[in-house]
């Protein structure tokens, strides 16, 4: 089933937790914006993002969502549901990450309690050597 094609690049979708609604990240405006349409079928669509926005995450009750900006700052948007309607408020950033965008999978989810599991790179880290033994044998007692 198609939910959504236009000739804009459509990614990235993620259902509310009660199922009703879909977020994703479009291009329709010229750059990478978040909106929210209902599902199932056509509708009202509402632009989350103000300033650029990819990766959309809910929070576990719905009256939250999450992406992240251009400059990979954690944003959120409150969301307020009157019955096919949406009201999302200003979106706050939360905090940096060190995200890379450009990934071609999610690199961050949300945990039932609000928490962020996020993927980063370990650029100021020194890298780990590896070890590998090869025809060792334990000693016997």
């Amino acid at each position: 089933m198609v939910f959504l094609q236009t000739e804009f690049d459509e990614r990235c979708g993620q259902f509310s937790p009660d199922g009703r609604w879909v977020a994703y990240q479009s291009n329709e405006s010229g750059r990478t914006e978040v909106y929210v349409r209902p599902f199932p079928g056509q509708g009202a669509q509402w632009q989350i993002s103000t300033a650029g926005g990819s990766w959309p995450r809910w929070k576990s009750d719905g009256q939250e969502l999450y992406y992240l900006s251009p400059d990979s700052q954690m944003m959120a948007a409150r969301i307020q549901v009157n019955g096919r309607t949406l009201e999302p408020s200003n979106p706050i950033a939360l905090f940096p990450t060190r995200i890379n965008l450009a990934g071609v999978r999610p690199q961050y989810d949300v945990a039932r309690d609000g928490r962020f599991l996020i993927n980063v790179t370990g650029e100021d880290a020194a890298p780990s050597p590896i070890t590998l033994l090869l025809n060792w044998h334990p000693p016997s007692n």
